[in-house]
């Protein structure tokens, strides 16, 4: 039973890194919607994890390690694939120029920063109630978001036509990981409805964006995140 108690949180965190994995192996063979499922679940498993692990008092610094490892898969190799998908079919072609490299492998820089944005945040005790820069599982869903959409139903197609544009994401995503901006962390330090204020903007704006647009307001939820989290800086801390 005591190592039950001591090690279920990390069964949920290692069931997040195999369902990223297979997320990750579906994602090349072209099943995004098995994918899809796959990040569901990962994110759901991320976020119990951690409570488990809490409610449980078996927080440990080996959970921690594991929580890092399995999100690099999950939501740092998952999202540069993605982006390396949408790149594919420009092989060399960039601008009309044809480039020594394929262009694709420029999406994986998005798994390069994703790394380091964990690594900083493992070595960051600042980032309790908040985050510095966009947190992994959201960025996937950003990136995963926009293609999942542009495949189901063809939305952000002037993106997935247009190297330039994927490129910019990639750059644009890849920075924002590691940025000093502070962002919105769904933690409760407080149960004071002023010190709040943040969340509940985030929660009502971002089902009110899903109900009026479905599959295209996924990623458009993140760029709200992003836009109230810069609005309330000066309530994060």
């Amino acid at each position: 039973m005591t190592f039950f108690k001591n090690n279920f949180a990390n069964m949920l965190t290692l069931g997040n890194l195999m369902s990223g994995s297979i997320g990750v192996i579906h994602l090349i063979t072209g099943n995004y919607k098995i994918t899809a499922l796959c990040i569901i679940i990962s994110l759901v498993l991320d976020f119990f994890d951690g409570l488990v692990a809490r409610a449980l008092k078996a927080n440990s610094p080996l959970g921690v390690q594991l929580d890092s490892l399995a999100d690099m898969v999950s939501f740092g190799v998952l999202p540069g694939v993605v982006m390396y998908k949408a790149l594919e079919p420009f092989g060399n072609q960039f601008l009309g120029f044809d480039l020594p490299f394929n262009i694709q492998y420029i999406g994986l820089f998005i798994t390069l920063f994703s790394c380091l944005r964990l690594a900083i945040f493992n070595l960051d005790e600042e980032q309790t109630y908040y985050f510095k820069g966009l947190n992994t599982p959201s960025n996937t869903v950003l990136i995963f978001g926009l293609y999942y959409a542009f495949m189901e139903n063809g939305a952000f197609s002037i993106y997935f036509e247009n190297t330039l544009l994927l490129i910019m994401i990639t750059l644009i995503s890849s920075l924002i990981l590691v940025s000093p901006v502070k962002m919105i962390a769904m933690k409760f330090k407080s149960m004071q409805l002023k010190d709040n204020y943040p969340k509940i903007a985030l929660l009502a704006g971002g089902i009110l964006i899903l109900l009026l647009l479905k599959i295209p307001g996924i990623p458009v939820v993140v760029l709200y995140y992003i836009l109230i989290s810069v609005a309330f800086q000066r309530q994060l801390k």
